[in-house]
This record gives C-alpha cells, structure tokens and sequence, in this order.
C-alpha cells in the first residue's frame, strides 16, 4: 500500500509550467509502475476524450460507470435514484469479489455496530472498513465528478497486492456525481465557451462567468449540501436510503472553492464542531488528516486545515454522518472554473485540480485501510454510548403534531422516516404543558432508540455556543420549522399506553366530503397545509370561490359545525352554466384523497350563528397569476425555493421574469408579483413606474427581505427599518479581532419566536398565535403606524434557538415580521424573513399563500 502512494505521489505536476491545453493521460494521475487490466476501458475509450481535456457531461460520466462495472467483477452498478431532469443518481460498490459474494452478510454485519446488545460479540479484525465516496454535490465544482473516474477506473483495473489489500480490507461506495443537472447545467456551459485552438485564462472570459443563476444548484436552484437532513429532493431521499443501509464508517465530501485558495481539508474550526459531535470524531478525522497531509507534502502542494469551515450544522454533507458515527470529511480545491484560468498562484488548469482531488481519494482509502479497526471500534463506541445517554437523559419521549394540519405533521414523519427514526402514532389523546394532541393525530417517538443522537440534534433547543461564527446556521428545531406543537415527555408523562401503531412509511392523511354531494354550496376550513393546492384546482377549474371573513357554524350532515377566519365557500348557484356540478363534486373528492381535506356538503344558507353564507363577509377570489423576479443580483436560492413552492407542492403555474426583460413584459397579466432577496437598482425608472402602476391599479407586491429595502426607496412600501446604535466603543481593538468581532454580530441562521394575527387574512389557516420563524438577516422593521398593518411581530424576548448577539437581542425584540401598505387600489406585503426556506421550513408556507391568495382582500383600513 505505502509502495502505492510513493509512486502515486512522485508524478509530476501540471500546473503553471505546462501549455493550458495540453492534453494529459492517465499517467498523470496515475502510478505507472503497475499493470492495469486491459479488459477494463480506460475513460478516453468510452467518453472519447482524456480526463481534464473537456468536462465531464453527466451522460458520458453515467455511460463509463456502466461500462466499468459491466467489465469488472469487482464492481456493481446501481441507479438509487433519479433527478427532477430524470437523470439518474449511480453508486458503484467496489470490492474483492470474494467480498461481493458475501455482500449481504457483510452488510448484516456491519449493520450489527448499531446494536450494543450484538457489537461486543463481533470480530473487528475481520469485518471491512466501508467507504462512501461522494463528489461534487455542487454541479459546478466538478473536479470531483471527473476525479471520480480516475478513482473508477484504478479501483477496477489496477493490478498487484496493494490494489488487492484495498479491495479485501474495504467496501467502497463510488457516487461520481451528486448533483447530475448541475453538473450538466455547468459542463455545457464551459464546454461550449472553450476556446479550443486558443488559450484563454482571463478571469473575465465568458467561460468562467456563468449566467444566473448558475451550475451549483439542482434543477430548482437548491443547495443539495444543505440537504442531507431535511430530505425535500429526491437525490438527498435516495442518497440518504443508502447511507442508512450500509452506514459507512468514512464518507467524503469532495468541493470546490475560490480561483485564488489553495487546498482544504477537514478537520475544521475545533470551536465550531457541534457538540453532539464526539471528541473521539474529531481525533479520528485528525488521523485521517494526516495521511492527506503527507499526500500533499509529497507533491509540494499548499493546503491548510482547521480554518474557514465548521462541522456544526448536521444538514450537511461532511457533518450529516458525523451524528450517525460516521467520520464525515470535507475536501475543498481551489477551482479553475472551466478550462485554465488565471490565479495569483499561477494559471490554474483544469487537470491539476482533478489531480488534487485523485491525490485525497487515494489518502482516504489508505487512512481508512490502516485505521480501520479503530474507524470500526468508533461506531460500535458511538452507539454504545449513545444508549447510554438516551437511558441516563431525562427525556423519554417527544409527542409532535397538529389536528387542525395533518399533513404538516405527517410530512414531519416522513421526514424522520428516511433517518430510521422508531415513531408510533399517539393512541390517546393527551394533555402535555401548554398542548393538547389528539388520538391518531400526533406522533409519539421514544428517545431511548437507535438513533437517539440523530433525534437529540433535530429536537434540541440551543441557544449557548462556545463560537459566535457559524458557516451556516447555528440551528434548526424541527417542530419549530413545522411550527407543530410539541411536547418533550419525563418518565412519569411516558409510557407505553401512548404508544399506537409504529410508523415506518407514513401514510399520507385521507379527508373525506362529509354530506357526499351537494346541492348548494361546498365549505372547506383553511387550515390543512394543502388546502391552496386544492382551492388552485377548483379556481383553474373556472370554480368561483369565496373566503370568509368572519367565523360562523353552519348545519352539516355530521350536526353544527364551526368554522373559522378564511373559510372557503363554493357556492354552486353562482357558477357558470358551462361548470358541472359533478365535476365540481369530482373536485370536491380529489382535494379530500390528495389534499388531505375535510369538506362539507351544506344545504342551507341560514346559519346558526355568525355570519351567513350569503353574507358580504365573504369576499370573491381571483385566480392567482404569479411571477417572480430573477436575474442577475437575484439571490437564486430564494427564488427556486418558492417556484419548488408553487410547482413540486402546490401544483401552481408560476412566472420566472428576469429583471432585463420585465420592462417588455406585459404586467397586467398577473395579480401577483414577488421579489425576493436581491440588488434591484438597476431596474430602470420606466420599470419601475410600469410596476408603480400595476400596483395602483389593483396588484399585489409581495416583497420578502433586502426587497423591501427597494419598496421603501421606491415608495411602494410604507415601512421604518429600525436605527442601529452608533458605536460609542472608541477604545484601540486588535487588527486580528476585525473579523470575529464584525462576525459576532451576524446572524447565520436562527429561530425566533413571532405573534401572527388569527383574524388577519395573512393569518388564515394557523390555529395557534405563536408562530416559529426563521432569520438570517439583521435588518428590522418598525411595526407600521397602522395598529393593524403589522399582522406578523416578534415577541419581546423572541429568541426560540440559535445564536444573536446581545446588541442584535436587544434590536430584534417586538420588531414587525410583516407590514401591509397601500399603494392606491394595490396592496404591498413586506415580508422581513424568507417564508420559504430550503423547502422544509413548512411551517411559514402559509403566510406566502395567503398573500398570494387573499392579499388583495386586505381592507385598506388595516394598511399602512
């Protein structure tokens, strides 16, 4: 093995003494004093070009995996899942092949580290050590992608013992490619702008400035490294079912970074490690460190570690495995961008950052082969332990969930499903703290389980740190991103009568049209998270739909019911002759399989109390018609994250109008406009006027973070940002403290807790006034002039979890989450915080929905 590396190691470099189009062959990322089997293809004789010479396109990548494992008895294919593109996502198991025929019981096996009651019996020195390869989850830092088929080829090619140790001692699992519609969006992008008789390395060249909104991202724009807890794509679904079955002991995270950096690998930030996160993790990623250091020395390579980056939030893809006693590693290589560009260190090419990330694969497998007991004995440690502390902690249970939102608690569940969480249905109703769950319609999840560091983490309210910098969010409650109650349970509160049936795929909530057919008038409450998708339906149907503003009861089939704020009526006397009231009826029951919702069929207009149904309290709905701002300047993220919204959850139609083209876009097509976080001075005065008149006549302008910075310079949103204090410190401050001190007072990520307005139409559908919201931003609205402009404020102490500085406390507390301004027949809603967030936030959906839907019902009266 050690022969290996030496060889590996002494290859010479590419970099700034080479032509920038040289093309290279796998001598350069290769040992050459081996053999490699002939049988096996070499990359060029499958995607017609050498390693580095063009990029990768993922067809290509997933026709040399195929072709790999076709002519290798020491390789499988297997297609675990597909892109929203309908690409597929491939993991090659390589292995001896005396290995491969007994995978199963190798897999049994290891599976057998989770359970104390079995570990201590099993023989380590036996057992081989599983490695998860993972590259370039982010679509345009492909030099892992390409990296991956060097690894593939040498795993199933070369010849010798060294090769032969690895293949024995090892299962690894190859996924060249975690993001193929980035990776395709990004290789085109840099294949088709390459000069290819030329050298062109400007930083300023087209090939390495992508248009927006980019590479990195998947088909909707998401972030997949921010994934892998929250689950909301279908990649992080079945990478995650994979992961959960073979449970590896070391998985690599290969990324890319900045033209001018050097080379990164984890460990990171000791400070920043989540504290659920064993010291004895750390230790192992230091040994494992090392092995990479000496790579690099060897090739007289720049890297550094403990720098930069964290291993705190567990949505991520080198800090996910971390709570699952896995050791998680996060490479970063200097990026290229395309083919050969400029740095202060030289002409960075493209082969050359493949080679860095070939050298660290080869690292990994060598630290993981001579660490490997010890890799082992950790997660048969971790589990161990982690019994222990759930049997020691009093917690013994948590009952989550909402009867007025079913379906917001089961996504919570499914959610929870895919990390192997043991969870029951609640088998009786009970009465916990400040909360009342009913029977059927919460979760149960005992903490003394398996998993129990996983649930500890998701669960956790946080809110000390020994750091005030984080690189991402410094927290993520789930019950509080559902903004479900919950309830943690004490030993006397748990027991085993709560327990109902044990959850293992869960089963999405059936509704039901009570009355069957009607013959007058059709009533839904607002309350079920899919209840807009349904009411879409009937309004793209040409249904027309009424909202009530008040609460009334109403005599149904099952006796008087009540019904609350934002009720939809459908009244079948007012329809068009043309509209069927089977059809109708056939809607009624689609909205009640697939939307989860429970529909009354009622036949009179007279109402026991409140309001009747004929009552100007009801206001007539218009069909949304939507478009959303993007461009260059757009924050991309924010963006996909509600056309993911609109289309993969609510099935609506939504415009995505860049900035450039608005000014020959027809507004009066739409109802409803959103911009979201972004630069938009640069709009021109006539697009700007075009939209002032759109909303004068009668538009909703939703406008969510920095945007509604640009509504009040622009006069359309009637909003104060609270004053930050000047700085009265006028004592000399160490140069070196600049960047923690200005870091401190960011907020990456935390969860604050907000009053919403249960009579407001933005408040429709909750139940509940306290909302949990999520914040990323230190900018602060004044609560409107208006007593009731502001249906959406912070509490006066609002912190529920993570970190804010103590100036930033003081700030935040009853600041305004919302305002409603007027803008002559048109509403604006300025919303400070994303109601969106990386899609599992689906506790704030709502609010987006109700401006979409009602915000033009909003009475001028409660407008700013």
């Amino acid at each position: 093995m050690k022969h290996l590396l030496t060889a590996f190691l002494l290859l010479p470099l590419l970099f700034i003494t080479s032509t920038a189009h040289a093309q290279v062959s796998l001598d350069y990322y290769l040992p050459t004093d081996i053999t490699y089997d002939e049988s096996v293809p070499t990359p060029e004789e499958v995607v017609g070009h050498q390693v580095g010479e063009w990029h990768i396109t993922h067809d290509k990548l997933i026709y040399y995996m195929r072709a790999v494992a076709e002519a290798s008895d020491r390789v499988t294919y297997h297609e675990y899942a597909h892109t929203y593109e309908d690409r597929p996502l491939v993991m090659l198991t390589i292995t001896s092949p005396g290995n491969h025929r007994s995978i199963d019981r190798i897999k049994e096996n290891h599976q057998l580290l989770k359970d104390p009651g079995q570990s201590a019996t099993l023989d380590l020195s036996t057992m081989p050590v599983i490695v998860n390869m993972g590259y370039s989850v982010h679509g345009n830092e492909p030099s892992g992608s390409n990296a991956s088929l060097i690894m593939a080829y040498y795993l199933a090619a070369a010849e010798g013992d060294e090769i032969q140790t690895i293949l024995d001692q090892t299962v690894i699992l190859l996924d060249p490619s975690l993001n193929p519609d980035g990776l395709q969006r990004f290789s085109t992008w840099v294949n088709q702008h390459k000069s290819v008789m030329a050298t062109v390395t400007d930083p300023a060249d087209r090939e390495y400035n992508e248009v927006w909104p980019g590479g990195r991202t998947n088909h909707y724009w998401f972030d997949l490294n921010r994934d892998w807890m929250p689950v909301q794509h279908p990649s992080s679904r079945g990478r995650i079912a994979m992961y959960q079955e073979w449970m590896p002991n070391v998985l690599t995270d290969f990324h890319e970074m900045g033209t001018n950096s050097t080379y990164f690998f984890q460990p990171g930030v000791p400070e920043r490690t989540h504290p659920l996160t064993p010291s004895r993790n750390q230790d192992l990623t230091m040994a494992i460190a090392e092995y990479h250091a000496d790579a690099l020395d060897n090739r007289q390579e720049l890297y550094y570690t403990r720098e930069g980056f964290d291993d705190f939030y567990y949505g991520k893809g080198s800090t996910y495995p971390d709570v699952f006693g896995t050791i998680g590693i996060l490479f970063e290589q200097a990026s290229s961008r395309g083919h050969a560009q400029e740095s202060i260190h030289g002409v960075k090419k493209f082969p050359y950052t493949i080679l860095n990330q070939v050298t660290t694969s080869f690292s990994t497998l060598r630290a993981s082969v001579e660490l490997r007991e010890d890799l082992l004995d950790h997660m048969r440690t971790f589990y161990r332990e982690a019994e222990q502390e759930a049997s020691a902690s009093s917690v013994k249970g948590i009952v989550v969930g909402d009867h007025n939102d079913r379906a917001r608690t089961w996504h919570l569940a499914d959610m929870l499903s895919h990390h192997d969480i043991e969870m029951y249905t609640l088998a009786e109703d009970l009465e916990s703290g400040d909360s009342e769950f009913k029977r059927g319609e919460a979760i149960v999840i005992p903490m003394e389980q398996t998993q129990y560091k996983f649930l500890e983490a998701m669960f956790e309210r946080r809110t000390s740190f020994t750091d005030s910098l984080f690189y991402d969010v410094s927290t993520w409650t789930l019950p509080y991103a559902f903004n479900l109650p919950f309830e943690e349970l004490s030993q006397r509160e748990f027991n085993s009568s709560l327990l109902g049936d044990q959850i293992e795929t869960p089963e999405f909530p059936e509704g039901a049209v009570v009355g069957g057919r009607s013959e007058n008038v059709y009533l839904f409450e607002w309350d079920e998270y899919y209840a807009p998708r349904a009411l879409y339906r009937l309004q793209d149907a040409g249904v027309r739909a009424m909202v009530a503003t008040k609460p009334f009861q109403a005599m149904t089939t099952s006796g008087v019911q009540d019904f609350d704020y934002g009720t939809i009526q459908v009244p079948l006397g007012i329809q068009d002759e043309d509209i069927d009231e089977m059809e109708i009826f056939r809607l009624m029951q689609t909205a009640a399989s697939e939307d989860g919702l429970t529909i009354y069929s009622v036949k009179r207009g007279l109402n026991p109390s409140g309001i009747d149904l004929g009552s100007p309290s009801f206001d007539m709905l218009q069909k949304p018609e939507t478009a959303i701002l993007g461009g260059s300047g757009v924050r991309g993220n924010d963006v996909g994250e509600i056309w993911h919204l609109f289309d993969q959850r609510f099935h609506m139609p939504i415009s995505i109008v860049e900035k450039d083209r608005l000014g020959r876009t027809d507004l009066a097509r739409y109802n409803n406009l959103i911009m979201v976080n972004g630069y938009y001075n640069d709009l021109s005065d006539g697009v700007v006027e075009e939209i002032k008149r759109w909303v004068r006549t009668g538009g909703t302008l939703i406008l969510n973070k920095s945007a509604v910075s640009w509504g009040q310079r622009q006069e359309l949103a009637n909003v104060e940002f609270v004053d930050r204090p000047d700085d009265e410190e006028s004592s000399p401050r160490p140069y070196a403290d600049v960047s923690r001190a200005r870091g401190s007072e960011v907020i990456g990520g935390s969860i604050f807790h907000t009053r919403i307005d249960l009579t407001h139409p933005l408040g429709y559908g909750y139940n509940r006034d306290d909302m949990t919201t999520f914040r990323n931003s230190t900018t602060y609205l004044k609560p409107a002039e208006n007593p009731y402009a502001t249906p959406l404020r912070y509490t006066e102490n609002p912190l529920a979890s993570g970190y804010i500085s103590s100036d930033n406390q003081e700030l935040i507390g009853n600041t305004a989450g919302i305002v409603v301004s007027s803008y002559g027949r048109g509403r604006v809603i300025s919303m400070i915080d994303n109601p969106a967030f990386r899609a599992f936030w689906f506790g704030t959906n709502k609010l987006l929905m109700n401006a979409v839907f009602f915000g033009d019902t909003i009475s001028g009266a409660a407008s700013n």
